[in-house]
C-alpha cells in the first residue's frame, strides 16, 4: 500500500513518527542491556568499533604467545627435574666410588657404579616435555611479542659428562671416577643456573604479557561497554515515553473519529 493511499492528520503523523523513534531507541537499549555493549557493530560507532577490535585482536595474539610461554616453562621445569635427578644419581655414584677405597669387593661396587650411569642415561632421556628435551641436546625457541628467546639444549648423559666405565681395581681408577663425578656435578650446577636464568626471563615476560592483555581488554571495553545503570534508566524512561506516545496517538485518532459523529 502506497503511503499516499491513506491520509493521516498532522497530529497523528507527528505522534506516529515520535512513537516509531521511541521504539527504535527501545530496541537499541534492549540490545545494549542484553549484550552489555553500547557498540555491537561497526554501524553503532565505526571509530570505536574498529579501535576496540584492534585492541582485542592484539590481546588475542598475546594470549596465544602467553600459552606458548607457559609450555616453555613446563619444558624447563622438566629439564630441571632431570638435572636434580641426575645430581642425586651422581652423588650416589660418588659414594660408591669413595667406598671402594676401603672395600674388598671393588667388579661389585664398580658394577653398581656403572649401573647407576646407565640409570643416569635413562633419566636424561626421560626428561623431555612435548618432544623437547633440554638436557638431551634439544633446543627451544620461545616467542615473545617482537622477539624470540632461544634456549640451547645440552647433553647430560654419562658419556657427555665425561664419566667413563668404572674400574676400581686401583686407587688411580677410583680417583679418576671421583674426579669425573665432581666435574660432572659442576657442569650440572652450571646448566641448572642457565635454565634458572632463562626461566626467570620467560616468567617475567609471561607476567608482562598478562598485564598487557589486561590493559588492552580494559581499553577495548571502555570503547564498547555500556553503562548498565544508564541503560536501565533509559529503558524506564523510554517505556514511559512509549506509553505516553501510544496514548497521544490514540487521542489524535479520537479527534478524527469525532467527525463520524456528525453523520
Amino acid at each position: 500500500m502506497a503511503i499516499s493511499d491513506i491520509s493521516l492528520t498532522t497530529g497523528m503523523r507527528s505522534n506516529l513518527m515520535s512513537l516509531q523513534a521511541t521504539t527504535d531507541l527501545l530496541n537499541r537499549t534492549q540490545e545494549r542491556l542484553s549484550t552489555g555493549k553500547k557498540v555491537n557493530t561497526a554501524l553503532d560507532n565505526p571509530t570505536a568499533f574498529f579501535a576496540a577490535k584492534a585492541l582485542s585482536d592484539r590481546a588475542s595474539d598475546l594470549s596465544a604467545l602467553k600459552d606458548g610461554m607457559g609450555q616453555a616453562i613446563e619444558t624447563i621445569k622438566a629439564a630441571d627435574a632431570g638435572i636434580k635427578g641426575a645430581t642425586n644419581i651422581l652423588s650416589a655414584a660418588k659414594g660408591l666410588a669413595q667406598s671402594a677405597y676401603t672395600s674388598a669387593d671393588t667388579a661389585t661396587l664398580a658394577t653398581q657404579f656403572n649401573d647407576l650411569m646407565g640409570e643416569l642415561d635413562h633419566l636424561v632421556a626421560d626428561s623431555g616435555y612435548q618432544g623437547v628435551n633440554l638436557i638431551n641436546g634439544d633446543s627451544l625457541a620461545v616467542k615473545f611479542e617482537g622477539s624470540t628467546l632461544t634456549i640451547t639444549g645440552v647433553k647430560e648423559d654419562a658419556a657427555t659428562l665425561g664419566i667413563a666405565t668404572a674400574n676400581f681395581s686401583s686407587t688411580g681408577g677410583i680417583d679418576s671416577a671421583i674426579s669425573n663425578i665432581g666435574a660432572a656435578l659442576s657442569t650440572l650446577r652450571t646448566d641448572a643456573a642457565s635454565l634458572s636464568a632463562n626461566l626467570s626471563v620467560i616468567q617475567t615476560r609471561q607476567d608482562f604479557t598478562q598485564s598487557m592483555m589486561n590493559v588492552l581488554m580494559e581499553g577495548s571495553d571502555k570503547l564498547t561497554l555500556a553503562d548498565m545503570n544508564e541503560e536501565g534508566a533509559n529503558m524506564l524512561m523510554l517505556q514511559t515515553r512509549q506509553s505516553l506516545g501510544t496514548t497521544a496517538l490514540s487521542l489524535s485518532a479520537q479527534a478524527a473519529q469525532s467527525v463520524l459523529r456528525l453523520f
